[in-house]
C-alpha cells in the first residue's frame, strides 16, 4: 500500500468528501470518488483497502488536523472561559467553512455500519481529551464547580455542539452557525459554575 501522503492521497480524500456529501455514503461508489479525484479506480486501492477505509481515513485526517489546530490555538488563551469560547468558535467555524465536510461528518457518518462508528469513536477520543482539559482548567481556576463531573460535562459540551451543527445542516444552513457561539458559551459557563462568566477576547 502506498504511503498515505501526497497530492493523490489528498485529492482522493477531498473527492470522497464531495461525492459522499452529494450522493450519500451508500451511493458513493469508489469509481465516482476516483473520477472526482481524476485518478484511475485502481489508484484508490493503492492507498485504501475499501470504501470504508476511505471514510475512516477521511475522518481521521480532517479531525486530526482540526484537533491539532484547536490545541495550538487554545494554548494562547489564559482563562478557561476564553478557551471554552474559542473551542466553540473553532468547532463551528470549521464546519461552516466547509459545508460538504459538515454534511459528511454530521449526517453521512451516522449512516455507516457499527464497525466504522467504533473506529470513528476511537478517533474522537483525542477531541474528548481536549474538551476534558478545558473543563479541568475551569475547575482548577474556580470558574467551574469543584464537584463537577468532567465526563458528564464533556458529554454536555460535545453533545450540544454536535446537535447544534446537525440541526444547522438539517435546516439547509439557513442561518449562521457561528451566531450560536455566544449563547452556547453562556449556557455552558452558567451551567457548570456559580460565578459570572469572565470576559473573553473576541
Amino acid at each position: 500500500m502506498a504511503k498515505r501522503t501526497g497530492e493523490k492521497y489528498e485529492a482522493i480524500l477531498d473527492a470522497a468528501v464531495k461525492v459522499i456529501a452529494e450522493n450519500g455514503y451508500h451511493q458513493a461508489q469508489v469509481s465516482r470518488i476516483a473520477k472526482e479525484a481524476k485518478v484511475a479506480d485502481g489508484t484508490i486501492y493503492l492507498y485504501f483497502n475499501n470504501k470504508e477505509d476511505v471514510l475512516i481515513s477521511l475522518f481521521s485526517e480532517k479531525m486530526g488536523k482540526f484537533i491539532d489546530d484547536a490545541t495550538e490555538q487554545l494554548s494562547h488563551y489564559d482563562s478557561p472561559s476564553e478557551q471554552l469560547y474559542h473551542l466553540i468558535r473553532l468547532h463551528f467555524e470549521n464546519l461552516e467553512q466547509d459545508p460538504q465536510l459538515a454534511i459528511v461528518t454530521q449526517i453521512e457518518l451516522r449512516q455507516s455500519n457499527p464497525a466504522i462508528r467504533q473506529e470513528l469513536g476511537t478517533i474522537l477520543k483525542k477531541y474528548f481529551a481536549l474538551i476534558d482539559s478545558v473543563i479541568q482548567f475551569g475547575i482548577e481556576t474556580g470558574l467551574f464547580r469543584s464537584d463537577l463531573d468532567i465526563r458528564v460535562a464533556r458529554k454536555m459540551i460535545f453533545g450540544t455542539l454536535d446537535e447544534t451543527a446537525s440541526s444547522w445542516i438539517m435546516n439547509d444552513r439557513k442561518y449562521r452557525l457561528v451566531d450560536q457561539i455566544e449563547p452556547i458559551h453562556q449556557l455552558f459557563v452558567g451551567g457548570m459554575g456559580k460565578r459570572e462568566p469572565v470576559g473573553v477576547s473576541r
